[in-house]
């Protein structure tokens, strides 16, 4: 029996703040409780389970945020858990001009029970890739798959790359020259922890494997290099996977974001 409250402490208390290497052009500010991350494509912030402040001094703490950024003319995000104090943070974020995004399943992996030899389909091949034109190849992936404009991917992708190639890896399936799928591994030290991301498939390749191959693969690498536990903050398309392959919800996370007028 897999003692959930023991995951959530371990997550709570490693994974509120990212260690390691700061990507290139990024750089961390702190404001009490909060770290700020400016330099990329949007801010970001991030924070303790309980800030500590309520009422006046809460909606103060989120307006200086709100400003900052305004005033560099950027958006910023603040990423809540569903467990997260105040209890009164998602309302008074809202008040201040932040929109909630559709929340996410946390879910957390035992690694050495996710680890395994990636079972690929025919025809399919898994490789590492650190190029920045392999790197800006997995953006162009995003944006076709997701619709959107994936290029701060490949910005951020290359900036963690250039800031410390062995706190990212980032893993890319092709069919020929074609990348159908994408997924990339970021080693937080100092923790038990290695965060999966980007996991995304090309919807004519889905329900052949690849994303399970994608978690065999950075699982086995992960128990290689000594870290205990994979996180994962999974979409409702990924989150059945996830469970099936032995990963456990602990929470959900939900973040918030303000836009600069226009």
């Amino acid at each position: 029996m897999v003692d959930t409250a023991a995951l959530l402490t371990a997550y709570d208390t490693q994974m509120r703040m990212p260690p390691g290497a700061v990507p290139a052009g990024v750089r961390h500010e702190h404001d009490g409780p909060l770290l700020r991350i400016v330099g990329g494509y949007v801010g970001r912030l991030r924070a303790p389970r309980d800030v500590g402040v309520s009422g006046a001094r809460l909606d103060r703490l989120i307006a200086r945020q709100r400003d900052y950024f305004q005033a560099r003319g950027e958006g910023v995000e603040w990423k809540l858990r569903a467990h997260d104090l105040p209890a009164e943070l998602p309302e008074r974020l809202v008040a201040a001009g932040f929109v909630a995004e559709r929340p996410s399943t946390v879910l957390i992996g035992v690694a050495a029970e996710v680890a395994g030899d990636p079972v690929l389909p025919g025809g399919v091949e898994l490789r590492q890739v650190t190029s920045e034109e392999d790197l800006r190849r997995v953006g162009d992936h995003q944006s076709l798959v997701w619709g959107i404009d994936g290029s701060w991917v490949s910005g951020d992708l290359i900036s963690r790359v250039a800031a410390d190639p062995g706190q990212i890896t980032v893993l890319v399936a092709e069919a020929g020259e074609r990348i159908v799928c994408t997924a990339w591994s970021l080693y937080h030290p100092g923790t038990d922890f290695v965060a999966l991301l980007g996991g995304t498939t090309l919807p004519d390749w889905r329900r052949h494997g690849l994303y399970r191959a994608m978690l065999a693969a950075r699982a086995r690498e992960a128990v290689a290099r000594g870290f205990r536990l994979l996180h994962v903050d999974a979409s409702p398309d990924s989150a059945p996977i996830l469970r099936r392959a032995g990963f456990h919800e602990i929470t959900t996370s939900t973040h918030y974001h303000w836009t600069p007028p226009r």
